[in-house]
């Protein structure tokens, strides 16, 4: 850039031209240029203090300047056609001269229509730097490049991805590898990384996978239920990176290169032959890589965080957040739900209800419209077993659930020793105890319509038939009234049964005959 104002102060010390020349690394002519139009202008040293070299220039060639006749393209319309794809410079210059001779205007030629566009997107393309606030956020994504551990028993080379974490502060980071990038390996480096951290931060950046993001849009991106939930539990906000905006997360994106150089490039040769052993070595080039000094600035990351960032950090729950699987289930007429062959019971309030099921380890949680409606402990095993709350059910079906032989004979037991015993009887004649039930509902319904007295002497005349009554028999005896009658005793039947003498008896005499 020429030195106007050194040429002009040179200029009026009475230096040569030659001199000032070689002083302002410029040409002759261009000096003698300079001072003949200044000399024209009246321009002086010592000049305005407030006066630019670009106010300068202007003064000495305005008039000078020729004025471009060419027709100035739209370069905002050019660059948003760039962003698209197919769309080349050489397409649209084509149409931009065919537009100016449809307008009988001059065109740049497409050199200058290059260079014009190239200006205009080192302008548009600027960046700011903005100034993180320790504990603010953390970046996260997969690093690009993958390591990789042996099988011992097949000698196979497992692939394995490298996850990485980053505080925006002071660029502190975590680093783990897995076997896959899932849902759980995805939650469990989160998990890892708080613990590292000792503490979480108010925003969480991830990329747009499907693990953390069910929908990328420009406005309202749609969370992944899962990490939604782990966000919740840690007290944190995740607010997405836009798609294909790495300047988002630049911290993360630096750290994903350094950690490939540092870490992944310099463990290329040590051979691993499990996830543990290979994660062992990532963290002991991790701690040399975060204990590393800065190159243009003072410290390091692990003395940033120590004293800046990690007093800034949100105390961690008691417990670390448990993966949940979420799934939706419409509640039978049974008033259970079916979740991976095994069925929960639901309040039959909610029968034909689509609900949604958050499902643990331990526990099954059951929510409708975002309220729990009710929690079961997970069953494992057979397929086909039912966990049932009784408060669940409907009254008629709370009554029959309750059915049992012990309320059967103490129900029994409140009208009489013998209808008791009678109930006993009925129970112990089934080969399942069940299977009498409705017999011994049956049996003690009767003292509704006949009343207590009559179905305890009933039941009193039944046993002296049979030790095992029937319900049909002691129903038989109230209806004919046969329970009026004395019963007679056990030793009165015996005595009367050896008395009783009868016709069609054979004595000794007839087996005597000759």
């Amino acid at each position: 850039m020429t030195k106007y104002r050194e040429i002009l102060r040179l200029h009026s010390q009475g230096i040569s031209q030659r001199n000032i020349a070689l002083s302002c690394a410029c040409s002759r002519n261009t000096v003698a240029k300079i001072t003949q139009r200044a000399d024209e202008l009246g321009i002086a040293w010592p000049l305005e203090k407030d006066l630019t070299d670009g106010e300068l220039r202007q003064r000495l060639f305005a008039e000078s300047t020729p004025v471009s006749r060419r027709k100035q393209p739209d370069y905002d319309y050019i660059h948003k056609e760039m962003a698209k794809s197919g769309v080349t410079l050489s397409l649209l210059w084509n149409e931009y001269c065919e537009q100016c001779r449809l307008n009988q205007e001059l065109p740049l030629m497409y050199s200058q229509f290059c260079y014009h566009y190239q200006q205009y997107t080192l302008k548009s393309n600027a960046t700011m730097r903005i100034q993180r606030k320790p504990g603010e956020q953390i970046e996260v994504d997969w690093a690009g490049q993958t390591a990789s551990i042996i099988d011992r028993d097949t000698g196979e080379i497992v692939t394995m991805y490298v996850f990485v974490g980053v505080l925006s502060y002071s660029q502190y980071a975590y680093v783990e590898a897995f076997p896959s990038q899932d849902q759980e390996s995805w939650i469990t480096a989160h998990n890892h990384m708080y613990r590292a951290f000792g503490g979480s931060t108010r925003v969480l950046i991830p990329d747009n996978l499907k693990t953390g993001v069910d929908k990328a849009t420009g406005h309202e991106p749609v969370i992944n239920k899962i990490y939604h939930e782990m966000a919740e539990h840690y007290d944190t906000a995740v607010i997405p990176a836009r798609v294909r905006k790495p300047k988002d997360k630049p911290n993360v994106e630096g750290s994903v290169g350094v950690v490939s150089t540092w870490i992944l490039a310099a463990l290329r040769k040590q051979q691993c032959f499990s996830a543990a052993e290979l994660n062992r070595a990532i963290h002991e080039k991790l701690e040399v890589l975060n204990a590393k000094p800065f190159q243009k600035k003072e410290g390091s990351r692990l003395s940033v965080f120590t004293t800046e960032e990690k007093p800034f950090l949100h105390a961690l729950p008691a417990t670390p957040y448990e993966m949940a699987v979420w799934k939706t289930a419409t509640v039978q007429f049974n008033y259970h739900i079916s979740i991976e062959k095994m069925h929960y019971s639901i309040p039959y309030e909610y029968i034909k209800h689509r609900v949604d099921v958050r499902m643990t380890r331990a526990a099954v949680e059951v929510f409708y419209q975002n309220h729990r409606i009710c929690s079961h402990p997970r069953l494992y095993g057979k397929p086909g077993q039912y966990s049932t709350v009784e408060a669940h059910m409907p009254e008629n079906h709370k009554q029959f659930i309750q059915w049992n032989a012990q309320r059967f004979i103490s129900w029994a037991g409140q009208i009489g020793p013998y209808t008791s015993a009678a109930v006993q009887a009925i129970l112990s004649s089934h080969k399942v105890e069940q299977q009498g039930y409705r017999s011994c509902m049956g049996l003690l319904k009767l003292a509704d319509k006949h009343g207590v007295s009559r179905l305890e002497a009933a039941c009193a005349r039944a046993l002296s038939y049979t030790p095992r009554p029937s319900f049909q028999s002691i129903k038989t005896i109230l209806t004919t009234g046969q329970d009026r009658l004395e019963v007679p005793t056990l030793v009165e039947s015996q005595t009367a049964a050896s008395s009783e003498t009868h016709s069609f008896i054979r004595g000794a005499d007839y087996y005597g005959r000759g």
